[in-house]
This record gives C-alpha cells, sequence and structure tokens, in this order.
C-alpha cells in the first residue's frame, strides 16, 4: 500500500460518513436529521452507479485489472475495501433510521404500516389508491418463458409472490412503486388530535395487493421491496455523421438501459423469488445485497412537513450594502467590485444582474456557460428575455453534466427556440466554469462586466449551497473573460491571461508556481502559508508539492468538504498541514485559495478543485481577488470556518471522523453561524 495517499473512494466514503453523523447529532432538528439520511442514501447510490461501477468495469479489463490506484491498491482490493466499508455505512444507516424513528413518535409523530391502520385510515388509503395510485400502477406477470420488460433504476420496485396450494402453482410479479410530484412516496394519513401519521407509499399498495391481482386464485401473497442500481456511465457515439448534440441525446436514453450492478432486496423476501429476480435480470451473486423492508430511501430529503418546528429553520439572506432596491446593480459595479456569498446573501442579487441587462438599451450582448439549472430556471427566463429585447445572448450550456444532461438538452431547445446563439459543447471538454460577460455601450466603445463564480447558476440549490461570486468591471478580467469565451467559440485557439488561471492549458502550472514560491518564500525566512477551501482534494502532483511546502516550513491550513487524498499531521511528511471539514445544513462549496506571497497576499476563487479532472480535463476559472476589502473580508470568512468548534472534523483521522473540540475554555463557535452574523453586522 501507498501509505503517503488516502484513497480517493475511501476518502469519499468517509465524507458521506460525516453527512450520516448529521442524521446522529441530537443537536439537529428531529425532520431535519431525517433528511440528512435521505442526502446520505442519495449519494450513496449515486457512488455506487458512478465510482463502484468504474471498479467493476477496471476489475473486468485484462489490461486494468492490476492496475495500482491511489493508495496502492488493485481494482478487486479496493472493490472489496469499499463494499466493507459501505456495508457498515449501511447498518450505522439501519440503526439511526430506528433511533430517530422512535424519536418520532415520541413527538406525535409516527410512520405506520398497512397492519397498524385504523378504520377511517383504511377507508382514507382505498380511496387514496384508486383515485391517485391505481390509475398508475403497471403491475408485470413474470413468466419462465418471456424476458422480463425493462426495470428502470431510479425507482424502488414491489416482488410480489402468489402460492395456489390446490394447483401447486406459484405466480411472480413485480410493480414499480409509482413515485411523483402528485403521488409522493410518503402519505400523510388522518389522524388523532396531536398526532401526525406517515405511510409510505409502498405500503398503501401491500394493503390493496388483493384488489391489484383479484383475477388470480391464490391461498397466500407475499410482498418485498427491491432496488436495481445500473451502471451510470455516459457513452457518446463516435458517429461524425451526427452533432455532439444528436450523440449525447442518444447517450442519455441508452443510459437508462445501463447493465445492472446491484440489487438491493428485503432479506425477508422468500429464496424462489429472489432466484427468479436474479435469472430475469441476469445478476451474479457478488452483486447482489439484503436489505431493509424499503428501499429508495433518497425520498426521505422530501418526508411531510408535518412539524415544521422540528426542521431546521434557516434565517432570510441578508441584502449586499452595497446593493439597492430599484437601484442599478451595474452602476454598482463600475465604481467597485462586488462579493456575494450564498446562501447568506440572495441569489436573487444575481438575477437581478442579468434582468437589468436584459432590458437595458445600451446593453449589447450577454454571454454565459451553463452547468446546471433549476428545473423551472429565472436565469434561463432572464436569458429568453434578453433575446426577445434585441440583445445577442451567446450561451455554452454543458450537456455532458452528469445527471443534468436530460435537462439541460430541454434547456439548449427552449434557448435556441428563442433565438438564443447556443456555443457548442466541446467534445473532449467539460465546460464547468461559472462565468458571464455582458458588454455594455458607453461613452466611445463597449464596457464589460464579468461575474466568476465558485456555484452553479441555480436558484434552488443557491439556498442551501455555500457558494461565492464576484461581480467585476475591472477591464484586464473583462478582457480575460472575453478571451475565454472566445476559446469556446474557437476551441481550436488558445488565448493568454493576464489575470484569469484558466485550465486546461495553464491553471495547474499557475498553481504549482504558487505553492512554489511560498516554498521559496520560506527557505527565505519569508511569510509563507497556504490556506484552501475546496470540495475535493484528489490530485497527486498537487498534494506532493503541498508535502513538499509543508516540509519547507509553509504552514498549511485545508477545508476539504469531501474527498481528501492528502494525509494532513503526519510526522515527517505532512507535520505543518491541517485539514478540516465542515458539514453542517449548508452544503460547503465554495473554492477559495489564500497564499501569503511573501506578505503581500494574493487570492483566487472559481469553479476548480484541486482534482486532476478539474487542472486537465475542464474548462475551469479561477479570479484573483483585487480589491484589498473584499481580499479581507475573504480572509475573515476562511478564519470563521477554521476556528469552527462545532460542525467541522479532522481529517487526520477519516476512519472515524472526530469532531474538532473547542480549546478549554473557548467558546463554540459554528461558522455558518458566525459568517451569517458576520455578514449581518456588515449589512448594517
Amino acid at each position: 500500500m501507498d501509505y503517503s495517499f488516502n484513497n480517493r473512494e475511501l476518502s469519499w466514503l468517509s465524507f458521506n460518513e460525516r453527512v450520516l453523523q448529521e442524521a446522529q447529532d441530537p443537536s439537529v432538528p428531529l425532520l431535519s436529521r431525517l433528511q440528512f439520511l435521505g442526502i446520505y442514501s442519495n449519494n450513496q447510490d449515486e457512488f455506487f452507479r458512478v465510482r463502484i461501477a468504474n471498479l467493476m468495469r477496471l476489475k473486468r479489463s485484462r489490461k486494468q485489472r492490476n492496475r495500482l490506484l491511489l493508495g496502492g491498491y488493485t481494482p478487486a482490493a479496493l472493490l472489496e475495501a469499499v463494499s466493507r466499508r459501505a456495508d457498515r455505512g449501511q447498518e450505522l444507516f439501519v440503526s439511526t433510521y430506528r433511533d430517530i424513528l422512535s424519536r418520532m413518535e415520541a413527538c406525535g409523530i409516527r410512520v405506520v404500516d398497512e397492519k397498524h391502520l385504523s378504520e377511517s385510515q383504511q377507508r382514507f388509503c382505498r380511496d387514496y389508491f384508486a383515485t391517485v395510485v391505481s390509475p398508475r400502477l403497471v403491475p408485470l406477470i413474470l413468466r419462465k418463458s418471456v424476458k422480463i420488460p425493462f426495470l428502470p433504476d431510479g425507482n424502488a420496485y414491489l416482488g410480489v409472490k402468489m402460492t395456489c396450494d390446490e394447483e401447486r402453482s406459484t405466480r411472480y410479479a413485480v410493480v414499480c412503486i409509482p413515485v411523483s410530484s402528485v403521488c409522493p412516496r410518503f402519505v400523510v394519513l388522518p389522524s388523532e388530535e396531536g398526532h401526525s401519521d406517515v405511510i409510505f407509499l409502498d405500503d398503501v399498495i401491500r394493503l390493496m395487493i388483493d384488489d391489484i391481482f383479484f383475477m388470480f386464485t391464490y391461498d397466500r401473497i407475499s410482498v418485498h421491496t427491491f432496488k436495481i442500481m445500473r451502471d451510470a456511465e455516459l457513452t457518446i457515439d463516435d458517429d461524425v455523421s451526427k452533432s455532439l448534440f444528436e450523440r449525447i441525446a442518444e447517450g442519455v436514453e441508452e443510459r437508462r438501459y445501463g447493465s445492472p450492478i446491484r440489487l438491493i432486496y428485503d432479506r425477508q423476501m422468500p429464496q424462489d423469488l429472489l432466484d427468479v429476480l436474479v435469472g430475469k435480470l441476469k445478476l451474479k451473486p457478488e452483486m447482489l445485497a439484503p436489505g431493509e423492508r424499503y428501499h429508495l430511501m433518497k425520498d426521505l430529503m422530501k418526508f411531510p412537513r408535518v412539524r415544521p418546528e422540528l426542521l431546521t429553520a434557516n434565517p432570510e439572506p441578508l441584502h449586499h450594502r452595497d446593493i439597492h432596491p430599484f437601484q442599478s446593480i451595474l452602476k454598482v459595479v463600475r465604481r467597485r467590485d462586488l462579493f456575494l456569498n450564498y446562501p447568506y446573501h440572495p441569489f436573487q442579487h444575481f438575477i437581478d444582474f442579468l434582468r437589468e441587462a436584459a432590458i437595458d438599451p445600451r446593453v449589447e450582448s450577454i454571454f454565459i456557460t451553463l452547468y446546471r439549472t433549476a428545473e423551472h430556471s429565472k436565469v434561463i427566463n432572464a436569458l429568453v428575455n434578453a433575446a426577445r429585447n434585441g440583445k445577442q445572448v451567446a450561451v455554452l450550456v454543458e450537456l455532458k453534466a452528469r445527471f443534468d444532461e436530460e435537462q439541460n438538452i430541454e434547456h439548449t431547445d427552449l434557448l435556441q427556440r428563442e433565438g438564443v446563439r447556443i456555443l457548442h459543447t466541446i467534445e473532449d471538454l467539460k465546460v464547468h466554469s461559472k462565468i458571464v460577460l455582458i458588454e455594455r455601450h458607453e461613452g466611445s466603445g463597449l464596457r464589460g462586466y464579468a461575474y466568476i463564480g465558485t456555484g452553479n447558476f441555480n436558484e434552488d440549490t443557491a439556498r442551501i449551497y455555500s457558494d461565492y461570486g464576484l461581480l467585476t468591471a475591472h477591464r484586464g478580467i473583462v478582457e480575460d473573460v472575453r478571451n475565454v469565451f472566445g476559446f469556446l467559440m474557437n476551441s481550436h485557439k488558445r488565448y493568454r491571461y493576464k489575470h484569469l488561471l484558466v485550465s486546461p492549458y495553464y491553471m495547474r502550472d499557475a498553481f504549482t508556481e504558487l505553492i512554489d514560491r511560498e516554498i521559496r518564500n520560506a527557505r527565505k525566512g519569508r511569510p509563507a502559508y497556504i490556506r484552501a477551501k475546496c470540495n475535493s482534494l484528489t490530485d497527486e502532483r498537487i498534494i506532493e508539492r503541498l508535502y513538499e511546502a509543508g516540509r519547507a516550513g509553509v504552514e498549511i491550513r485545508l477545508i476539504v468538504r469531501g474527498a481528501c487524498c492528502l494525509q494532513p499531521a503526519v510526522q515527517g511528511m505532512s507535520d505543518r498541514i491541517r485539514a478540516i471539514s465542515i458539514v453542517d445544513k449548508y452544503l460547503e462549496h465554495a473554492r477559495l485559495y489564500l497564499f501569503a506571497n511573501g506578505g503581500d497576499e494574493v487570492a483566487y476563487i472559481g469553479s476548480a478543485d484541486w482534482m486532476s479532472r478539474n487542472l486537465d480535463r475542464r474548462v475551469e476559472v479561477c479570479t484573483p481577488i483585487l480589491d484589498r476589502q473584499i481580499l479581507q473580508c475573504l480572509h475573515r470568512v476562511f478564519d470563521l470556518q477554521w476556528a469552527d468548534n462545532v460542525k467541522a472534523r479532522d481529517l487526520a483521522d477519516q476512519e472515524h471522523n472526530p469532531h474538532i473540540e473547542a480549546a478549554p475554555g473557548a467558546e463554540r463557535l459554528r461558522s455558518q453561524t458566525a459568517l451569517y452574523d458576520f455578514y449581518k453586522e456588515q449589512e448594517k
């Protein structure tokens, strides 16, 4: 094993265990703890569909099966280690879920099954089934000679066994649980005063199972839940006669039919029913995972708000002190840079920035990159409005954004119909940057305004994702942003950038030089430190430079939310490196890189993590912070988060994720609360 690096997959599972810790934390409101269980389950499902599926492909490949992965694992050895860690997490998930249910019951919230309903609740369920559920059901009878219809992942299913003693016959069937916005996974039942009873949709169907299969003769019927997970790899055809847009659309459709990689089933399922499913789905024994009665527990994120006081109440965002209602944002940006930190500041400020540009008679053009947007996007609406007002609007919609490809294809169609110019996705690069350029007639020429951010232009996630954004009219930065769009429109042409760090061609070298400068300064006895905040730190070359910097005397502090392959606080290797992770009510999504620079501190924010994919295989943009007041603000933001002793975990021990303890006599500091108070004071 290579003990100088943590394995990426195992480190990611450690991150998801930190999410699970929030579900176990008694200080978190009870129904919010249930939501954290849903987040954990959703994360785990995506991990299996992407990372585990990839490991299985490597294990099957003759060329790759002996390849050593980060941490010194072969694919087979890593699969075994990951499976053990995931099984441990699942056991903890189940015990946590049961504990939360018992605490909910003590608060008058009961999750009941079909066997524990009052007469009035049974009547309600029968009516609900007849009017809402039954029209959406498509029962499938399994026959030996007939191939099973395709079962997509992303759904939970009921496996049904019907036994007739007289005929000595057994029938098998499958029922998809038809979850949708009009048929939710959880149904609120009529309840006694002071109580709230909730039932899984699964159990409403179990209650009515005889009505579904009334035409068959049987003495006994049993119903058991299962879930299929499929390989989520997106395969893009290399047919040159088709556009990339067409090939991605076809790839998204084909991914629905990805190979099964895992079957999670109710451990009480009869063996013969399980054997039928395994045979029909052509599964191997190692793909089987016995589980509990209910699956697809990501739906816990949408548990009914039966007791709002048992949910985390997030405070209202604070208006930026320099942005005032019914006043031009462009005019403010013309005078000075603006720094936004969501969700402490409202994402509406960015929407208003776009809307102003859409109707300003002097604005000539708007350029923007879109990676993930809201389903009913105000950003898309603002761009359509701009096009209708005669602006030249050019949009790069990244069609390869994982699991958002279908929605991005729909948005591309909508924008094209409205006359928006669509910049073509670059085939071998993902465009992950979060940038906007607005060009406005001022004086005798065009004046540019730019936005560079760390998060997606998505007003839904901006309520719960912590991200940074910079609005600037700095001519040098604007010219660099203009050149980034020049590259996107002419991907064969390279540009030089005076201020921005842009991947895939320049960012890695720039970050390496920034780290090396700290090494040189440390050796000369000058101020030398690095403060970095990112989602993931997995790039081996960056990690090796950080190790060297630490050994040279550079003090390094890292805040890494997710996978961290660097091992901090190891004697002789990383003594001067400390790393923490913060998991709280907001998802820490911002990227910030601060360097002492011999006393003349420099800082960058942007879309790139310190991962190989961000530095080498994506179009990413990081901007310097040139406004000294904003730089001081960012320094304060980092310091507050570094001082967290409530929600921060020590990444020196990713096996147990211990919380950072407050020093004796020190006050408890929860950084997300402290940041809100900090911006509230600024607003005054």
